[in-house]
């Protein structure tokens, strides 16, 4: 295994770029080929039906039959233009990645005529088997029915030869088994309420879309190597391994220049990304050797979560191209920075008005102040829902350290912003202002804009930060689908908005002036939720005992954070949203349990495997070699000389023997534990003693597997090292 280590690195050294076959055009050029877009539609619909069908995008009305069979028509027409001879319903199941079907268009009749078909019925509907796909208990195992829905609002587009639809995922009694179904949900229920907000201010607006701007992290590994670690390829992230004696000390990687074949790579995916629509904007070096960023032009967020997964899909395919593989993993290399898919979130309305960005009037600024504590008391009064919509196996491993926004949510605004909302709380009252009190907040709330040109600071100790005109959800995990994270925002807010609307059309009612009701609720607003507020070291200890203080929950175990998605509160929000019912909350709730569990379930049985049939082996051959070496200086010198050179390998010899017990030792008690664990017949119990009692074991199995990796003969360990694997370009 050593031997082909040293020649893989021998190929990676001496391995060029591969040669990047560049469009003559701009990208501007050829932006959005493969996309069946309002351009695409014009040539091949009828001015009709191209009205009628960009209608029902934009006001999301419904497609009768006779529309989509004339839409299907074209498609097909261009898709075929285009070289493909399949299609495909594309969608989000919930296993975190994209599923896909294929059939050709090609039909046969039974007098052997030939030729290629595709209606309105199956672009609107398939009927795929569905029976391994998680349900969480929707369905029984043996009821594979399951429904594929179009989804106009996102366009079709081709990867490679086949036409790919995207659609919702529902069972066959009509329950959501994706995230796209409860995300198109949730943005309908903010569209209604927003817009209700809005015109407290405004009358011309009419709708209002959420907006979402995803930056993906990422690791990149050669081919070679990744092959020859069985962790990276059963896992996505490595069981055991020695720090490298340089990483990320010296913060050289960060913004650095991109490495030729790194560069050739992101050229050649960005290419791809381009002609699929996907307005990648933004690539660099982040932290830790061999991890990157890419970053798109905000789009709406339905649009922005189908081309995350698609790009991440798109990088996966030219990764190996260009001989790397692409880890998405949170934690893929301990001791290192971790990857996260920060999502930027923000309102914008059929105005052209930016909900989070004030405005250059004390009117429109009074707007943004009720959208943004509206936004900072969502997240108060949902922090529990906010963090298990981002908790995983993977995510576990960067929440709390410290390089990853910690398990306490809260919002950093910034000096500025935190100063008008005290400002606001101080003056307003519930008695009538005076019209001294009125021009002096209105003069204050007038100059936000002057004073957020100099607070575009992001705090990156915080996982929920507002950066200048949007909020910044750190804390999402980079392997993960980022539609969990948007339905439990976007819902939130929405119940949050719903609140805000009715308390000011009471109080109205009441006799208080409209400008004066919205002004106290808002006071009241940023006094119930001031604790969420922290403009500090979000890493340090004092924050975790200020947190506490504040009636903050701090919860780090992924068992305990996902059990929110029982709890009464959130259920009937969700339920009164109109975006999950009961049943698909608990569906939810026992699908990520059990993705934990069988994630801890495989991670033991690959350290097990590695530990004893890799790791020892090798450490005996060469505990073998000096004890040899031992037996034969005993036979050249004298005893007391034999006892002077001998006495370093003897004491290494024991070493390792100890090495070797403990983790034959500790092997054997994690067998045990998992053992126990499968045992029990209530998930919640399974799961508990996954994470309880078999996980602890990773880190016991490892330290004495990463001591034998400093002792053991360079030559003879079986793994590539983290020093190799980081720095291999």
């Amino acid at each position: 295994m050593a031997i082909f280590r040293f020649k893989a690195l021998e190929t990676q050294f001496s391995r060029t770029p591969v040669k990047v076959n560049f469009p003559k055009e701009l990208p501007s050029e050829y932006f959005g080929e493969n996309v069946f877009e309002k351009t695409k539609m014009q040539k091949h619909l009828s001015k009709e039906i191209y009205e009628r069908i960009t209608e029902a995008i934009d006001k999301g009305g419904r497609i009768d039959r006779k529309i989509a069979d004339q839409v299907a028509v074209g498609m097909k027409a261009w898709a075929i233009e285009r070289g493909a001879t399949h299609y495909t319903h594309w969608f989000h199941p919930l296993t975190d990645s994209t599923a896909e079907k294929h059939d050709a268009f090609l039909e046969i009749l039974p007098n052997g005529d030939k030729f290629e078909n595709f209606d309105g019925e199956k672009l609107v509907q398939q009927e795929p088997d569905a029976s391994s796909l998680p349900s969480g208990g929707i369905r029984n195992t043996f009821e594979a029915r399951g429904y594929t829905a179009w989804d106009p609002s996102s366009p079709a587009f081709i990867v490679e030869k086949t036409l790919c639809i995207p659609t919702i995922f529902i069972s066959y009694t009509g329950e959501a088994l994706d995230y796209k179904t409860p995300l198109i949900r949730s943005l309908t229920a903010l569209d209604k309420i927003a817009t209700e907000t809005c015109q407290l201010f405004d009358k011309d607006v009419k709708k209002v879309i959420a907006t979402l701007g995803w930056e993906q992290e990422y690791f990149l590994i050669d081919e070679a190597l990744y092959k020859a670690r069985p962790d990276l390829m059963l896992t996505d992230r490595t069981l055991m391994g020695h720090a490298s004696a340089k990483d990320q000390q010296l913060e050289d990687h960060y913004f650095g220049a991109i490495p030729d074949r790194v560069a050739s790579y992101m050229r050649d995916f960005e290419i791809e990304a381009f002609k699929l629509g996907i307005p990648v904007k933004t690539r660099h070096n982040e932290v830790a050797p061999n991890q990157f960023e890419c970053a798109p032009i905000f789009e709406e967020a339905n649009l922005a979560v189908d081309h995350n997964l698609l790009v991440m899909d798109v990088m996966r395919r030219t990764a190996r191209k260009h001989k790397f593989r692409v880890l998405f993993h949170e934690k893929p290399f301990k001791g290192v920075n971790g990857s996260a898919k920060h999502n930027n979130w923000s309102l914008a309305t059929n105005t052209g008005v930016n909900l989070l960005k004030p405005g250059n009037k004390p009117k429109t600024n009074m707007q943004f102040i009720a959208f943004l504590v509206n936004t900072v008391k969502a997240v108060h009064e949902n922090a529990d829902l906010l963090r298990a919509s981002i908790v995983s196996a993977g995510n576990e491993y960067r929440l709390g350290a410290n390089e990853a926004p910690p398990s306490i949510i809260s919002v950093f605004l910034g000096g500025h912003l935190s100063n008008i909302l005290n400002d606001i709380e101080k003056r307003v009252s519930e008695k009538p202002m005076t019209p001294d009190e009125k021009t002096a907040l209105k003069l204050d709330i007038g100059k936000i804009p002057e004073i957020l040109l100099d607070n575009t600071d992001r705090n990156r100790t915080s996982p929920f930060a507002f950066t200048g005109n949007r909020f910044e959800f750190r804390a999402v995990g980079s392997s993960g689908n980022c539609a969990a994270p948007m339905i439990a925002l976007n819902t939130a807010v929405a119940k949050q908005l719903k609140t805000f609307n009715k308390e000011v059309e009471e109080l109205s009612q009441s006799g208080v002036k409209k400008d004066e009701a919205i002004l106290q609720i808002v006071r009241n607003y940023i006094i119930d939720s001031k604790a969420v507020i922290f403009e500090g070291n979000g890493y340090s200890k004092e924050w975790e005992e200020e947190a506490e203080r504040r009636n903050l929950t701090n919860i780090k175990d992924v068992t305990e954070s996902l059990k929110h998605y029982k709890a009464e509160k959130y259920i009937n929000l969700f339920k009164e949203m109109n975006v999950l019912s009961p049943r698909e909350m608990e569906a939810r709730y026992e699908v990520r349990i059990e993705k934990y569990k069988k994630t801890l379930q495989i991670e033991s049985r690959v350290l097990a495997d590695l530990a004893l049939n890799h790791i020892v082996p090798t450490a005996i051959k060469y505990q073998s070699s000096l004890i040899e070496n031992v037996k034969g200086l005993k036979e050249l010198f004298s005893p007391e000389e034999f006892k002077e050179l001998a006495s370093a390998r003897l004491v290494l010899i024991k070493e390792i023997s100890q090495l070797i017990s403990m983790i034959k030792l500790k092997v054997e008690e994690m067998r045990k534990e998992r053992k126990k664990a499968n045992n029990f017949e209530n998930c919640e119990e399974r799961v508990a003693a996954y994470a309880h009692n078999v996980k602890p074991y990773f880190e016991e199995i490892r330290y004495p597997i990463d001591k034998l990796e400093r002792i053991v003969e360079d030559e003879l360990w079986p793994l590539p090292k983290y020093r190799e694997m980081l720095f291999a370009h």
